[in-house]
């Protein structure tokens, strides 16, 4: 359902934070609550440049505005947030390929979820509500390592591997955001879980 053009604007919410935190989990249980038919969600990972293959040739990780069409993403946020439809970029994180765009009209509610939401001043000045997601690093790694063996294919080693050579565009371009953020969720592994094992205390 489109937008109420009775309403002056839809209401933005923002989710960021670092790659597997939950943000789509999340922004789908938002849209849950708010009503499906009222809540548009737009995952600004969609705004990657490169496929992966691309990054992998560069030396580039997606977590680097570089690698990002962050111009794009600021005039979408903002159309967004003045009512207005956008054509949308779509990365198919399956096969790290970029696929067709898809049009997206606002409804009452967008949720915008991904790793640079906030990386620009001009992105955070559009959001109604900013939140940012921390788990604990062993959490994180313990759903990463399950997600991306589950549904991209990859082996716990290459996950592992590819976490540390993000480290550093982690820290600089993902985890700087959280100040900006009006609320930050964490979320912490439960009382008895394997230190040593994070995969199997994730189960």
């Amino acid at each position: 359902m489109p937008m109420n053009r009775r309403i002056n604007r839809p209401i933005i919410l923002g989710v960021v934070g670092d790659s597997a935190t939950g943000k789509t989990t999340l922004a789908a249980g938002i849209a849950n609550i708010l009503g499906t038919d009222r809540v548009v969600t737009v995952c600004t990972d969609d705004y990657h440049r490169c496929t992966r293959a691309e990054r992998a040739e560069n030396g580039l990780s997606a977590l680097d505005p570089t690698a990002n069409y962050i111009n794009i993403l600021e005039q979408h946020i903002r159309l967004l947030r003045d009512g207005q439809p956008i054509l949308k970029p779509v990365y198919n994180h399956d096969g790290g390929t970029l696929d067709r765009p898809e049009y997206v009209e606002p409804r009452e509610y967008v949720v915008l979820e991904g790793l640079l939401g906030y990386s620009t001043r001009a992105m955070r000045d559009c959001y109604d509500v900013k939140i940012y997601l921390e788990p604990e690093e062993m959490l994180r790694i313990a759903w990463k390592i399950q997600r991306d063996c589950a549904k991209r294919g990859y082996a716990a080693n290459d996950v592992t591997r590819s976490l540390e050579k993000r480290k550093y565009d982690s820290v600089n371009f993902v985890q700087s955001q959280r100040t900006f953020a009006d609320m930050v969720a964490r979320f912490y592994r439960p009382e008895g879980s394997d230190e040593e094992n994070p995969q199997r205390s994730a189960a």
